[in-house]
């Protein structure tokens, strides 16, 4: 039976005329997958916990699949280095480059099957993405919708189109309702984000059973972390904003009590690219809703503080984070599929800081996508462009190490906080923009979606083309598996341990990472201007850990105090060490 907690979120959602058979079907489908469900309890996150993020098909072979061509690159590159593959969605799909689900049990027959899925996992954890606000418009739950079948009636939100919406948050600048035919006459459906994904309608308990279901198929299939991707609009008021209502948060609430019933060991990670309080609400009380929200103002501001050199900012935003439970934590990442979220950095950065990323992505050869706010103004909520190309204009002549240099440094900071780090593929890969993709599909996230030939990538991951070694394909990745692996050695970077972020001056982002017994620190500190920088660090920095002799991580070298205990550290344009002391 039920927990009486999930029976009364049920009733919060549904009344309680509906608790009884409800609770009585989502009992009969624990029942149904409870011999299929992965045994144990895993630990929670630690230091060691890496993710990648990446489509199903970003690496191509002719001889295989792409989720064959994947898991051959983890079993050759990731040993050690990547605990966590983020597959985005890999079933059948419409439109979105996933994001319009045609069918969710099944994989996308161009990308392999549930084998080659399982033979992946054999690698590496794996994340798979529950599209859960919407569905294609040729998925079986609508067509079935239109054609009048009753297993389908009330699956979706049709208004009459005179209805007053205007309260209603648009994350898109497309009509919020759109006309279809049905068997009993048109209909104006809700659609969240585009014509071709019609937002299901949660007032009907059987898409929310229907969900659960595939919920548990995830994990049955070999997820350890669900992603609820625009899980912000799921429930549908239409005098009401319908980001982030209170149903929306009690239906991520039943989501992982059914979790902790079925599969403890499953993580929660919500994708609410809102601003930063709405985003880390889904953290509910620490126990009860999301174990992983996303860091999304990080993003924005590391790229204002490295081309607008001033780390002042992001200091004083890093300094509000706060721990809020030991079962949940932050994704630390800097780029995604996506492009670079500017909505929540709209209340850190001053209207000039801000307008200053959006000509910066301009000049990069990026696109601004907009959205409209309730007076039909165009609000910038998304630059499209890749990040290498974000931090160093692919137009202007640069000198290539400094580049590298630069972005390294980016992916540092991502690195330290506290958190899990995760990593775009692009990104590890040291890849610039496709901008020819996003001309010729129309899509200005394209740029940073371009598939890649395996064996090309393998040859640019040795290959020597820059005066000072090898090409910036290889330094990238190089660098990054380097940080990486002195990353998972390191108590002081578990997720949980503890975080300062220092305050030393506009010129440079420090944080100190204490290991949660306090056994040992990390101090790092990044130079984030393109000029040398000495910094005085002063006896009582490193927290509870008393000065001794101490060693960067990054190069090796010992350093230690001097006769008043404080450290003198010398670092080049765009350096950073992480200074570690026991």
């Amino acid at each position: 039976m039920l927990p009486e907690k999930t029976r009364d979120k049920i009733t919060q959602l549904y009344g309680p005329a509906q608790t009884p058979p409800l609770a009585g079907k989502i009992e009969d489908l624990l029942g149904r997958y409870s011999s299929l469900m992965p045994s144990g309890r895993a630990a929670f996150l630690s230091e060691r916990d890496v993710m990648l993020i990446t489509y199903a098909d970003s690496l191509r072979q002719p001889d295989a699949y792409p989720l064959q061509a994947m898991t051959r690159f983890a079993r050759e590159y990731f040993k050690d280095i990547i605990s966590i593959i983020h597959i985005l969605p890999f079933f059948p799909y419409s439109s979105d480059d996933g994001f319009s689900v045609i069918d969710y049990r099944r994989v996308n027959p161009a990308h392999g099957d549930w084998s080659d899925v399982a033979a992946l996992a054999e690698h590496v954890d794996l994340c798979f993405d529950l599209v859960v606000n919407h569905c294609s418009a040729s998925s079986k739950y609508f067509q079935g919708y239109l054609a009048g079948e009753p297993e389908y009636e009330d699956f979706f939100i049709s208004l009459d189109p005179d209805t007053d919406t205007s309260c209603v948050l648009r994350p898109r600048t497309s009509p919020l309702l759109h006309r279809f035919a049905g068997a009993a006459g048109e209909k104006w459906c809700w659609t969240t984000f585009s014509a071709d994904q019609i937002d299901f309608n949660f007032h009907n308990p059987a898409v929310l059973l229907e969900m659960l279901d595939i919920l548990l198929f995830y994990v049955w299939r070999g997820a350890r972390i669900i992603r609820l991707d625009a899980i912000a609009y799921l429930w549908k008021e239409p005098h009401a904003s319908c980001a982030h209502l209170p149903q929306t948060h009690t239906a991520v609430q039943l989501m992982r009590d059914i979790l902790d019933l079925a599969a403890p060991q499953v993580l929660l990670l919500t994708e609410t690219n809102v601003p930063h309080a709405d985003n880390i609400s889904y953290f509910g009380d620490g126990t009860n809703e999301a174990q992983i929200v996303y860091n999304f103002p990080l993003p924005p501001l590391v790229l204002y503080t490295l081309t607008a050199e001033d780390a002042a900012p992001l200091t004083r935003w890093a300094q509000t984070l706060e721990p809020v439970s030991e079962r949940t934590t932050f994704l630390n990442f800097t780029a995604s599929h996506d492009g670079i979220g500017v909505r929540p950095a709209a209340d850190i950065l001053s209207p000039a800081e801000f307008q200053g990323l959006i000509e910066l992505a301009e000049r990069h050869g990026g696109q601004v996508s907009c959205k409209h706010d309730r007076r039909g103004n165009a609000i910038p909520y998304e630059l499209n462009l890749n990040y290498f190309d974000a931090l160093n204009n692919p137009h202007a002549p640069a000198a290539d190490q400094t580049e590298i240099d630069r972005f390294i440094l980016s992916q540092s900071i991502a690195l330290v906080l506290m958190g899990m780090p995760a990593i775009y593929i692009h990104s590890l890969l040291g890849r610039r923009g496709w901008p020819e993709g996003a001309a010729q599909t129309g899509h200005p996230r394209t740029i940073n979606r371009q598939k890649l030939d395996l064996e090309q990538v393998r040859r640019n991951l040795t290959e020597k083309s820059l005066p000072t070694g090898f090409s910036r394909s290889a330094q990238v990745f190089q660098r990054y598996l380097d940080m990486i692996r002195q990353r998972r050695r390191q108590r002081a970077f578990h997720p949980r341990a503890g975080q300062q972020v220092l305050d030393m001056g506009k010129s440079f982002f420090a944080v100190l990472r204490t290991a949660l017994d306090e056994s040992e620190a990390v101090l790092a500190v990044h130079n984030v201007t393109g000029r040398p920088q000495r910094l005085n660090i002063e006896p009582g920095r490193l927290g509870p850990v008393p000065p001794g002799q101490g060693i960067d991580l990054i190069s090796g070298q010992k350093i230690s105090p001097d006769v008043n205990g404080s450290y003198q550290l010398d670092l080049p344009p765009y350096g950073f060490l992480w200074l570690k002391v026991s």
